[in-house]
Order: C-alpha cells, then structure tokens, then sequence
C-alpha cells in the first residue's frame, strides 16, 4: 500500500473510533485497522449505558463531554441514542442517603441532577416495585444505545462524512517505527505507513507487544448479561441502576458516608463474591437486558476465567431483579458475556514503545461513557 496517513488506530472498538474521530476533526488523513467484519469485543458486549453520573470528578467530566459528542454526532445520522435519563434506585435509607449526598456533590461539579420521592419513582417507572423503592436520584441528560448497533452506523457516518478509512478483517502483525515514520504490517503482508499509530485494542497489545503485556498491571473483568424476551406496549425508560449499583460505583466513593456503610456490609455474601449489581435497560425491540456480575483475573491468565456461563449467577440476578421491578415476562431470550480490561493501580494504560507509537487500552467499564471525552483530550495531548 503506497497511501501514508497521518494516523493509523489500531482496533475498532469504541475507544480507537473516538481516536480516529477526534484526529479527523483535526484534519488528519486516518486509517482505522479493525481485525473483525465489525467490531466484537467490549464495545458490542455491555450494556450501552452512557452514565457520567456513576464515575469520580475526572471520568465524570470526560462523561460529560462525550454526552455533547453523542448529541454532535446523533445530529447526523440515527445513533441509536436515546436521551432519556439514568436513575439511581435506593432500597434502605443508607443507600437514600449516599443519593442524597451524591446530588449534593453534583451541584459543586455542575452536573444537573433530581432527587425523587419514593412516590415519583413508582410513577415515572412503571412496575418498580413499593417494598423495594425508597427514593430516586434522576439524571436527565444520560443516553442510552444499542451498541452493537451504534459503532456500525458510527464507522459508516464517519466514513462518509469525514472520510475515515477503515480496514475490516485485517488482522496487525507487527508495528515499528524507523527514520521513515511508523509502519503497521496486516497478517496478509499489506504495509499501512503512517506517521503516527495508536493502539486501542487489547488483543493487538498482546499480539504485538507481548512482553510489555505480560508485564502490565492490566486484568480482566469477566461480566455476564442477560436479555428478556421483548415486553409487548410496556415501557421502561432510561437506564435503572439499583441499591447495589450505588453500594458499588465510584462516584458514591466520594461521599462522606460511603466507606462506614461499606464496612458494616456482609463479606462473604454472593453478590460481592461475583461482584453482582442490578441494572435495567430497555433494548430498542422492547425487551429487557439485566445485569451484571464482575469476575477478575490478570490478563494474562484471562482463560482462567473460563468460556462458560455461571448459571447461579444468572438465577440470582433475575431473582433480585424481580425484587426491585414486576415486569411482564422475565422469560430470557439471550445470555452472554462481556470481557473488559482495565489497570489495578491506573485509571487507563498508556505506553510508548517508540516515540510515534502509542498503545492506549484498559479503559474498563468507563468505555461506552468516557471515550468521546478522553480521546478528544488524549488527541489533543499527543498532537499538542
């Protein structure tokens, strides 16, 4: 291949198209590298929640402003977003107050958010359940999106309105940088030249750079999810997060009473033996997708995590689900797994192997609602 680009990101998933979207809107020719037809890894496989609100002051800022990018870019082209609010469920007055002092916080960071009354959960959220609700905390402005959906339609708008070139079914081989720029090799032998590379996907970090790898303090999360069957006329909007959503979240860390509440909590229990906390979202077919569990393990040794669902831990979401919202069928049509990275002791992994090289990855959880927002910043870092 004679063509050179300013930049080739490496891996398709959300974290490397925000990349390649934020280098495009500095002009910069770009050519994204993706291994598969479309994207399959984390990005496909979560929950498509766009929540700010769960993340500590910095995420949360970068939250904020991928909600903006979101809206930019749902402006152009049907997304698959839908602008209709997360809300955070108490169930004790513990919980009630971590909501309380969280919206307290929010007001100093000037992030909008609602304190519901029991009364007006019930009737905003049709089905949640009396003997479970004690109070809401309500943020208008999250999105929600079908994800395996929206990175589709994000790589078609930005290739035809930006002109991103991306590459599918090409698998990256090697990456080096010598007096001439930097080059990517594809399994085919196809040389892509750039004079920048950026490396987002996990899977080309341990195949190109195995050692830095091995030696990271990168580990993955295994997360398991489940799909109802579609729920007919009912409606449930926005995205639900419950009492151990904010017994578990980073953003309720920062409140005043979040670590003696979580001291006085049961150790041994079986949602924090699999990291368990229930979440609802209404999927565009009307069903239901609940969830989810957490199983960690060093990237490394992420086949120790096994291939398998954990069918106790999908019979006891769905029973505490059932706690918390009367829905019209918990009847499952789809069970599957998530597999993200993220760093012990960092927020994100960054390493340069050569000065134009860059791998960025290990973004965890924050991945669908921080990405547009880190990215425009990590792009403007390196081309500063």
């Amino acid at each position: 291949m004679t063509t050179k680009f300013d930049l080739i990101v490496v891996g398709g998933g959300i974290l490397g198209t925000f990349h390649a979207y934020h280098a495009l809107k500095k002009n910069l020719k770009v050519a994204l590298l993706e291994r598969n037809s479309v994207p399959q890894g984390a990005t496909v496989r979560n929950f498509g929640q766009v929540v700010p609100s769960g993340m500590d002051i910095k995420w949360q800022n970068f939250g904020k402003e991928s909600l903006k990018i979101y809206d930019e870019l749902h402006a152009q082209a049907d997304l698959t977003i839908r602008k209709n609010g997360s809300v955070y469920i108490a169930s004790n007055d513990e919980e009630l107050q971590l909501i309380e002092e969280l919206y307290e916080m929010n007001k100093n960071n000037d992030y909008k958010s609602i304190l519901l009354s029991k009364n007006d959960c019930i009737q905003k959220y049709d089905g949640l359940r009396s003997d479970y609700c004690k109070g809401g905390l309500f943020f208008p402005n999250e999105i929600s999106v079908d994800s395996a959906e929206m990175i589709v339609k994000l790589h078609s708008l930005l290739q035809e309105k930006s002109g991103l070139k991306i590459f599918y079914n090409t698998t990256v081989s090697e990456t080096y940088e010598n007096d001439n720029g930097c080059i990517a090799i594809a399994s085919d032998g196809t040389e892509f030249n750039a004079s920048k590379i950026i490396i987002c996907g996990g899977h080309e970090f341990k195949t190109l750079y195995p050692t830095v790898f091995n030696e990271s303090d990168l580990e993955v999360s295994k997360l398991q999810m489940l799909q109802t069957k579609p729920q007919g006329i009912y409606s449930l909007p926005g995205n639900i997060l419950t009492g151990l959503s904010i017994r578990r979240y980073e953003a309720f860390e920062e409140c005043p009473s979040f670590h003696p509440i979580k001291a006085s909590e049961e150790k041994n229990s079986f949602e924090k033996k699999f990291g368990i906390h229930i979440l609802f979202k209404q999927a565009l077919d009307g069903s239901i997708i609940l969830g989810d569990s957490h199983e960690y393990a060093d990237a490394k040794n992420a086949d120790d995590l096994g291939y398998d669902l954990n069918m106790e831990i999908d019979e006891f979401m769905i029973n505490e689900a059932k706690k918390i919202i009367d829905l019209p069928t918990y009847e499952i049509q789809r069970r599957w797994f998530g597999i993200y990275s993220q760093c012990k002791t960092q927020d994100i992994f960054e390493h340069m192997p050569s000065p134009n090289i860059h791998i960025i990855t290990g973004i965890g959880g924050k991945g669908m609602t921080g990405s547009g927002g880190f990215s425009k910043f990590n792009i403007d870092k390196i081309y500063a």
